[in-house]
């Protein structure tokens, strides 16, 4: 009775908090990703105590930072991943903020926080660095954005966390703009820390990053203009992100017209990361959907294949015009036949990826014992902050490195 107590209130105040999030308008904003309805299937998932890591990066998208964005194109899964590996297998929720400055193309760009992290990576593909070159940045609207226009949950052991990434100092010279100071005291009365990623060595930027930091109840540190992330490959990667994109096709989607069109999106996303990404961001990315808190990015909501082989869902009661397309004309043994091929499919395909992820992560273990530097790199400072801060919403990590 008491976990029935427990689903019915969670999912009145989830329903509650996306009826209550309002609209908003802003110079070149994207509207963030569409927060669906909660499934009665996805209670029992809701009420697991999984705990959830929030993250949001503020990054400047100015000419200057292009190195830094390549950076984060290809460390985002890496990012993805060394969160995930807390005893607990966190729920990983990211969203980003990109900002130029009054002038540019756009101040400011948001892509709100989801689960759905193709279709974030997706979006952070298309960004380019351009702009800017006249010193300080719209940094104190980033941050507001970040704090202001994001969904962040309402629970208090989420680790809620703002990476600002970026090598100018704010302008504190507009007008009517709230300042940093403000923004960070309403962030702390949310529990969100922030934490600044400072590129290259501008002492002015530095001063801030430092305060911004010391506000936020975050960390500061330095990186290079380029990001001073690990660039490593191995032999495995073309391998994995081949196997990667044969998983990907297991997937079946079912439901409303308007699920399928969030489904066809997600589906869009991942054909672009196939096609555009490096295999080395590939083979990441197959790496964190094989780990339980990936799972969810893999599959996204309303994936047939598992919904039927878990027993969660009987197909028979799937209204025809919901499945998918081709199966809607299928027998009803026809259809659970395909269901039954396409889950052995992806068994096999899992078996082989979690065995070439393991030599791959034996491979990367060797060449960075073997390089002796990489604690001057920025995925060790992400990882030994995020090990640190999370640590204090009593996620445990036990790994001393990330998961390159």
């Amino acid at each position: 009775m008491k976990s029935k107590i427990i689903a019915i209130s969670l999912f009145t105040a989830t329903a509650g908090a996306i009826a209550l999030y309002p609209a908003y308008q802003s110079i070149g904003a994207v509207t963030p990703l569409a927060i669906q309805p909660i499934q009665p299937h996805a209670i029992e998932q809701i009420t697991r105590e999984r705990q959830r890591i929030e993250v949001v990066f503020a990054l400047d998208t100015t000419g200057s930072m292009g190195g830094m964005i390549e950076a984060a194109k290809e460390k985002i899964w890496y990012i993805a991943s060394s969160m995930a590996s807390a005893e607990s297998a966190p729920e990983i929720r990211m969203g980003l903020v990109a900002y130029r400055d009054r002038g540019d193309s756009y101040v400011t760009r948001v892509l709100d926080l989801s689960g759905d992290l193709d279709s974030m990576y997706a979006a952070l593909m298309e960004f380019q660095a351009a702009g800017g070159g006249d010193g300080p940045e719209s940094v104190n609207q980033a941050l507001s954005d970040a704090v202001n226009r994001i969904s962040w949950s309402q629970d208090d052991n989420s680790y809620k966390v703002v990476f600002l990434v970026g090598d100018a100092p704010p302008h504190m010279d507009y007008p009517n703009e709230v300042k940093y100071p403000e923004t960070i005291n309403r962030a702390k009365q949310r529990g969100i820390v922030i934490n600044t990623i400072q590129c290259g060595d501008d002492r002015t930027t530095q001063r801030n990053w430092n305060r911004i930091a010391q506000l936020g109840s975050g960390s500061y540190f330095q990186v290079e203009q380029t990001g001073s992330a690990l660039a490593i490959s191995t032999p495995f990667d073309e391998q994995i992100a081949k196997l990667s994109e044969k998983l990907d096709q297991t997937r079946l989607y079912y439901g409303s017209e308007e699920e399928k069109q969030v489904q066809r999106k997600k589906l869009a996303a991942t054909e672009k990361l196939h096609a555009d990404a490096s295999v080395e961001s590939r083979a990441r990315r197959a790496t964190f959907n094989a780990s339980k808190s990936g799972k969810a990015n893999f599959l996204g909501k309303g994936e047939l294949v598992d919904d039927i082989a878990s027993g969660r869902v009987d197909i028979s009661t799937i209204e025809r015009e919901k499945l998918p397309a081709p199966m809607q004309a299928m027998a009803p043994a026809e259809q659970q036949a395909l269901i039954d091929q396409k889950a052995a499919t992806r068994k096999s395909l899992e078996r082989q990826i979690d065995e070439l992820a393991g030599q791959r992560a034996d491979f990367i273990k060797q060449r960075v014992e073997a390089r002796g530097d990489v604690e001057a790199s920025l995925d060790y400072k992400l990882y030994s902050t995020v090990k640190e801060q999370a640590g204090k919403k009593g996620l445990h990590y036990e790994a001393d490195a990330p998961a390159y």
